[in-house]
């Protein structure tokens, strides 16, 4: 008997899957009945992540991603829905106002890196799978957005405006492959438990654009989030299994906010 999604069988794409956000969403569309594909610069083709079929892929190579989706259609033979989930945060200042730590404040390198994976990455991905869609008459296109790229996010600037792009290219996508009966929609997680790739550095960063210690980054949600805790990896994973079933079939060109009701719409 299906379950209520009606997933099974379903082919999705989740780039960045190996570990993260991602990885645990494709582990909860896998548990789903979903057949997830792990997309990621970290794994070889052929290889299988907790019997997931993976595929070497780097987003910003659109030789690599062509590369990549071929690979999927030849093994499963169409590709229902991508995951674009692929994406880098560096904590980052406009100006060193006090200029005691130069390296954390935003340079060309540190831009390119962020908007290279998480835009033109995406645009990638978007691109080379909404190609095979248009074969098939059908697909879902979900980007992995952020609560920073409709509230802005202090030391995190230019985070924040590659997911503002997610947000925009979002809205144009499902107008434009609507029609094809592609959908093209959006989430966006604020504040989540600990996906293990937060590191000493990043902390030591984010701390700093911030004007704290590491030891002082807060973590009393209370004060910040109405529902008063952090995200659940598993809330995010159930979302996102919810948005590619056909249940979500009329949501398109769209953001779903999970921020226990931090951010706006």
């Amino acid at each position: 008997m299906e379950n209520w999604l009606g997933l099974e069988g379903t082919v999705v794409i989740v780039t960045g899957g190996a570990s993260g956000i991602g990885k645990h969403v494709a582990e909860t569309l896998k548990a789903a009945g979903a057949t997830p594909v792990i997309a990621d610069l970290s794994v070889e083709t052929g290889d299988t992540l907790e019997d997931m079929y993976c595929v070497k892929c780097d987003v910003t190579s659109a030789d690599s991603v062509n590369a990549m989706v071929a690979a999927v259609v030849d093994k499963y033979g169409k590709v229902d829905a991508l995951v674009n989930n692929a994406g880098i945060n560096l904590p980052r200042l406009l100006v060193d106002v006090k200029g005691e730590r130069p390296e954390y404040e935003l340079n060309e390198k540190s831009f390119d890196l962020m908007f290279g994976i998480n835009v033109k990455g995406l645009m990638f991905c978007a691109q080379a799978c909404a190609k095979q869609m248009l074969k098939q008459g059908k697909g879902v296109i979900l980007n992995m957005s952020s609560e920073s790229g409709k509230e802005g996010s202090q030391g995190q600037s230019a985070y924040s405006a590659t997911k503002g792009a997610v947000d925009s290219f979002t809205r144009s996508w499902a107008k434009e492959l609507g029609k094809y009966n592609i959908r093209v929609l959006a989430a966006a997680p604020g504040i989540m438990e600990a996906t293990g790739l937060r590191t000493p550095a990043y902390n030591e960063a984010l701390a700093y654009t911030r004007g704290v210690k590491p030891e002082d980054l807060s973590t009393d949600y209370t004060k910040v989030i109405p529902l008063g805790r952090d995200g659940k990896l598993d809330e995010v994973g159930n979302l996102v299994a919810y948005l590619v079933s056909d249940r979500a079939s009329y949501i398109a060109g769209t953001t779903i906010n999970i921020s226990g009701g931090k951010s706006r719409g």
